[in-house]
């Protein structure tokens, strides 16, 4: 009878879930010696032999834990693990100009700051004026050093009312090592959140799985129990107290959907005017009418989660050089702490 190869269930990672495919193969005991990048063309599913190079080049095709060119020749019983970028597209995307806050780029990536409010994708209820069109308007006809033609390949996601920087390459193979990196956590990422409540230590880590809610499913959720959902590890430390809110920094570690805002709402300090998880309403503080007036005029000042994406850092995929961005806290997050700081330190809102 024919063994067929052992093909795990292909996992999603990132922050967005359907950025990224890993598959984990296990090699039948009668397959015969072949091209590693033609069995994997048989062997996975809408799949082209050019992503699958890529990935070779890229060193995200592994052999038994070690990285194998595109030639390898598959042998009985080996463990293949392949990471492979951005499925096929299912939606037409068009070239619109967008303003865009491109702060650097090469032949192979770019980092963009993007404002909150910008959608990073097309999807359901968003076709257009997203980050990606105007990605595909801005790098329209330019081309990278071997003369060919760049688009975007988005390595992440951040969500449209989170602000800051977000990392996209312009070829196959600079997405196929970035996702590596992403994959591995190798990623250096730091957020600025505004969250509510104090907290009694300095610094923590919070671990938990996170997947769907099982009532609402636009929502995410933490299961410290059991198999279901993805592993999550966030670090935070904080950065200043001002008594009912605090600004702590997050530091990720694994990249879940929401992960951030779900497990910042599961111990209890839900961002700062985060309406899906609970942080538009007035959660710490006292009854008094002022009091009830100041955080709504906070609210007004800054209309959205307050979390910012203010580090990134990772390994360039030609280059191997380690870059390093940072981006400032936005306009609307500091004037909201300014007001916080300034309600801390006198007991009073400040004039408007």
């Amino acid at each position: 009878m024919e063994e067929t190869p052992e093909i795990l269930n292909p996992t999603t990672t990132d922050t967005d879930d359907s950025l990224f495919e890993h598959h984990r193969i296990v090699v039948d005991r009668g397959q015969e010696l072949l091209r590693i990048d033609k069995y994997l063309q048989s062997h996975i599913a809408n799949v082209s032999r050019n992503k699958i190079q890529a990935a070779a080049k890229a060193g995200c095709i592994r052999v038994n834990d070690k990285p194998v060119k595109s030639n390898h020749r598959v042998h009985p019983l080996e463990t293949i693990t392949i990471l492979l970028p951005q499925p096929v597209q299912h939606i037409e995307l068009l070239p619109e100009p967008i303003p865009l806050n491109i702060v650097y780029e090469d032949y192979d990536v770019l980092v963009v700051d993007k404002p909150a409010g910008l959608v990073v994708h097309p999807g359901v209820g968003n076709f257009t004026g997203t980050l990606l069109n105007g990605l595909l308007y801005y790098l329209n006809g330019k081309k990278d050093s071997k003369g060919n033609l760049v688009s975007p390949y988005l390595c992440h996601r951040i969500d449209k009312n989170t602000s800051g920087l977000l990392l996209v390459a312009k070829n196959e193979e600079a997405q196929a090592a970035l996702a590596d990196q992403f994959f591995y956590h190798t990623i250096e990422r730091k957020y600025f959140a505004l969250v509510w409540g104090d907290f009694d230590e300095d610094s923590g880590t919070i671990e938990g799985n996170i997947g769907r809610s099982l009532k609402d499913r636009r929502v995410m959720s933490v299961f410290p129990e059991g198999d279901y959902g993805k592993h999550a590890v966030t670090h935070w430390q904080v950065h200043e107290r001002f008594g009912y809110v605090t600004w702590v920094d997050c530091i990720l570690e694994t990249g879940r959907t929401h992960q951030i805002r779900a497990h910042m709402r599961y111990t209890g300090h839900p961002l700062f005017n985060d309406e899906t998880y609970g942080g538009d309403q007035i959660l710490r503080g006292t009854t008094f009418s002022k009091y009830r007036q100041f955080v709504n005029n906070c609210f007004q000042i800054l209309p959205r989660q307050a979390l910012h994406a203010a580090v990134l850092g990772f390994d360039h995929p030609s280059t191997h050089k380690h870059l390093h961005f940072e981006s400032p806290l936005p306009s609307d997050m500091e004037n909201c702490m300014s007001r916080w700081r300034a309600y801390t330190s006198t007991g009073h809102a400040i004039d408007e």
